[in-house]
C-alpha cells in the first residue's frame, strides 16, 4: 500500500516575520497578521514599520499572548500612510470591521441618539436623532439613552414651543393640533406665530442646548417681569411655566458640572479577568447620561493598554468632544490628541485631573464602572449556578451556554408575530432577539402551525449559514442554541419533532416544552422532553423561577412585538396601500387635500390637478377608493 503524500503545514513564526522585515521602510503605517485560515489576528500601528516588525522576530522576553500569537502568525499585510496619527486611525477603524482575536474588541457598540434642530425647513423640527448626520440642522448630544433624549425633548417643547412633528404633518395642518393646545408648539403650521418669532424661540433653544443657559433664562426672565408691568399675566405665566421646564431640564441627571462645559468622562476597573469602561457625556455643562462597556481583552494588559485601545476605536466613527478626562495616563497622549483633533476637525486636548471638580468626575465615573462591573460578576456567577441547575435536572451533558425560548401572539388570527428571546451566561441577551412575522396561510388560532413555522425558519437557516462552532465575535454568545424551551405541552412538542426531523440538524439540540399549571398557576408547569414522561420541578426549586423568568420574557417579547405590530396598522395611512404612491407624491396629495379622507373623497379631475400626479396615477388612485 503506498503512503499518500503529507502536505506539511505552512511554515509560521519569527520566520515568517523576518522575510517580511527586510523589504519593510522606515515609515509610519498598519500591519496586519494573518493565520493559517487566512484570518487577520492581529492588527497594529507603528511609526516605523521596520522597527516594530523586527521587534516580533525576538520572541524570547515577549508576554505569553504575544508569542502565541507570533506563533500563529503565517502571513502579514502592510499599509503605509502618511503620519502616525493616520495609522492610529485606520487601526482602530480595521480592529472595529475585521475583530482580530488579540486585540482590544470594544463590545457592545451601540450608537447613541443625539437631539437635532433640523433647519432643512421653514419651521425647524425638534427631534431625536441616531445615526450619520446627513440631515441639515444643529445636533446636540450624545445622550446615553433614547429615554434621556426623549425626556429632556418633551421639556425642551415645553420651554421653547418648537415643534417636533413630521414635515408631512406640518404642511397637512389647516389648523393647530393638539400640542399648541397643551402650550408645547407655537403653531407655526397655522401661522399662530409668525415664522420671524418662531426662528427667535429656536435660536433660544440652540444657545441653551450649546451652554448658554444663563443668557436664556435672563433673557426670559426680563420678557416675563415686561409682561407683568403691562399687565399681560397670561404671557407672563406661559413664560414663567417655560422657566420651569428649563429648571426641569437643567436638574435632569445625577451629576452636574459647573466648570466643565463639554467633555467626555471615561473611567475603566478590571477584576475577574474583565474590564469595564463607563462613560459619561457632560455637555452645556450638564451630565447627559452615562454607559458601560465591556471590552473584550486580555488579562495580561494593564488598565492604561486597554483604556488607550478603548478610546481610539470609541471615536472611530464619533465626533469627540473639546476635552477628554481620563483615569489613566496614556503611554502616547500627543498621538491620540493629534489622531482625536483630525477626526473632530479642531483641537481635542486629554487630561488625567489630580485635583478639584473634574477629579471628582473621574471618580465618580471610576465608583460606577467598579459598581457595574461588581454586578455583572455575580449575575454571572448566579447565572452559571442556574444553568448548572438546568443542565442537571433536564439531563444535559454539559452546561448550556445558550438557551433560546419561543412564543407566539396574535388576536383572533391577526397580526400573528412569533418571538425568540435568548440567555447565556450573562443573562438576557437582548441583541439576538429575534420576530417572525407569520406569512403561512395559517387558520386563525392555529399555535401548532404557527410554531412549526417559526422553528422551520429559524433553524433552516441557521444550518444553512452558520458553522455549529460558531460564535458572536462581540458577546461570545453561540450561534446554536443547547437547548430550546417552548411555549406549549405535548402538542407543541409534537410539531416540534416533526420539523426537527425533516430538517436534519447538524448539531444536537434538546427541546423542552412548557405546559401552564392547572388554572395557568405558576409553580405547576408540567416540563415535556422526547423518551420522557412530562414531569414537575419542586414547587421552590431555583431553577423552576428561572425557566418561569425566560418564559415569561418569551412571553412579554411576544406580546410587545404584537402590540406594536397592530398598532402600525392602526395608524397606517390608506395612501400606503397603494402601488406607486411614494413619499414624494403622498406629500402632493396630503398637501393639496389636507388629509387621506379627502383624498378618498375626491373626483378624478381633482386628483389629476395635483402638481405631480399624472393622469394614470390619479386614475390609479381613484380606483383604489372607488372599487365597487
Amino acid at each position: 500500500m503506498t503512503d499518500l503524500p503529507v502536505t506539511p503545514p505552512p511554515p509560521s513564526g519569527p520566520e515568517v516575520i523576518r522575510a517580511f522585515v527586510r523589504t519593510l521602510p522606515s515609515a509610519p503605517g498598519v500591519y496586519r497578521m494573518l493565520d493559517a485560515e487566512g484570518g487577520v489576528i492581529y492588527v497594529g500601528k507603528a511609526r516605523s514599520l521596520k522597527s516594530r516588525v523586527t521587534n516580533y522576530t525576538r520572541p524570547e522576553g515577549l508576554p505569553v499572548r504575544i508569542q502565541r500569537m507570533i506563533a500563529a502568525t503565517v502571513s502579514m499585510e502592510f499599509v503605509r500612510t502618511e503620519t502616525e496619527s493616520e495609522a492610529l486611525l485606520l487601526e482602530a477603524n480595521l480592529i472595529k470591521r475585521l475583530k482580530p482575536r488579540f486585540n482590544v474588541l470594544l463590545r457592545d457598540d451601540k450608537s447613541f441618539p443625539y437631539i437635532l434642530i433640523a433647519t432643512d425647513h421653514e419651521a425647524p423640527e425638534l427631534t431625536k436623532h441616531r445615526g450619520s448626520r446627513r440631515r441639515k440642522g444643529h445636533y446636540f448630544g450624545p445622550f446615553a439613552s433614547a429615554v434621556a433624549v426623549s425626556r429632556t425633548i418633551a421639556s425642551l417643547q415645553k420651554a421653547f414651543l418648537l415643534r417636533n412633528c413630521s414635515d408631512s404633518f406640518y404642511a397637512a395642518r389647516t389648523r393647530p393640533c393638539l400640542q399648541y393646545q397643551i402650550k408645547r408648539c407655537a403653531g407655526p403650521c397655522t401661522r399662530e406665530i409668525s415664522l420671524e418669532g418662531y426662528a427667535e424661540l429656536v435660536e433660544d433653544a440652540r444657545q441653551f442646548l450649546s451652554g448658554k443657559s444663563d443668557a436664556v433664562r435672563g433673557h426670559l426672565q426680563a420678557d416675563m417681569h415686561k409682561a407683568a408691568e403691562d399687565l399681560d399675566f397670561e404671557r407672563a405665566a406661559l413664560i414663567r411655566d417655560r422657566l420651569s421646564a428649563l429648571a426641569l431640564v437643567q436638574s435632569q441627571g445625577d451629576a452636574t458640572a459647573r466648570s466643565v462645559e463639554e467633555a467626555d468622562v471615561f473611567a475603566i476597573h478590571h477584576e475577574g479577568g474583565q474590564f469595564c469602561v463607563q462613560v459619561f457625556f457632560f455637555r452645556a455643562f450638564q451630565n447627559w447620561g452615562n454607559h458601560a462597556f465591556r471590552p473584550k481583552a486580555d488579562d495580561s494588559l494593564t488598565d492604561a493598554e486597554v483604556l488607550e485601545a478603548f478610546i481610539v476605536q470609541f471615536y472611530e466613527d464619533r465626533t469627540p468632544p473639546k476635552l477628554v478626562l481620563l483615569s489613566h495616563d496614556m503611554s502616547e497622549p500627543e498621538l491620540i490628541e493629534e489622531a482625536l483633533s483630525t477626526r473632530a476637525g479642531r483641537k481635542v486636548r486629554l487630561e488625567v485631573p489630580q485635583r478639584g471638580e473634574k477629579r471628582d468626575l473621574v471618580n465618580h465615573a471610576l465608583n460606577n464602572a467598579r459598581e457595574a462591573l461588581g454586578r455583572q460578576l455575580a449575575e454571572g456567577a448566579s447565572n452559571r449556578t442556574l444553568l448548572e441547575g438546568v443542565a442537571d435536572i433536564f439531563g444535559l451533558e454539559e452546561v448550556p451556554r445558550r438557551i433560546e425560548v419561543y412564543d407566539n401572539s396574535h388576536i383572533s388570527g391577526t397580526n400573528m408575530v412569533g418571538a425568540m428571546v435568548v440567555a447565556g451566561e450573562e443573562g438576557f441577551s437582548k441583541k439576538h432577539y429575534r420576530t417572525f412575522n407569520i406569512k403561512s396561510d395559517i387558520s386563525a388560532g392555529d399555535d401548532f402551525g404557527m410554531m412549526r413555522e417559526v422553528l422551520t425558519r429559524r433553524f433552516a437557516r441557521l444550518a444553512s449559514e452558520s458553522e455549529t462552532d460558531a460564535e458572536d465575535e462581540q458577546t461570545g454568545m453561540p450561534d446554536w442554541p443547547d437547548v430550546v424551551f417552548i411555549d406549549g405541552g405535548a402538542g407543541q412538542m409534537s410539531a416540534v419533532r416533526g420539523v426537527i426531523a425533516g430538517l436534519n440538524l447538524p448539531k444536537e439540540v434538546t427541546f423542552i416544552g412548557i405546559a401552564k399549571g392547572e388554572e395557568r398557576d405558576a409553580g405547576r408547569e408540567k416540563f415535556f422532553m422526547e423518551g420522557k414522561d412530562a414531569f414537575m420541578l419542586p414547587h421552590r426549586d431555583p431553577v423552576l423561577y428561572y425557566v418561569q423568568r425566560l418564559r415569561d420574557e418569551a412571553h412579554r417579547f411576544a406580546i410587545g412585538t404584537h402590540r406594536a405590530k397592530r398598532k402600525k396598522d392602526v395608524v397606517k395611512n390608506p395612501l400606503d396601500e397603494i402601488e406607486g404612491i411614494g413619499p414624494t407624491r403622498k406629500r402632493a396629495l396630503l398637501h393639496h387635500f389636507g388629509s387621506a379622507k379627502a383624498v378618498a373623497r375626491a373626483s378624478l379631475a381633482d386628483l389629476e390637478s395635483v402638481p405631480t400626479i399624472s393622469k394614470a396615477m390619479a386614475q390609479l388612485v381613484y380606483d383604489h377608493f372607488n372599487r365597487t
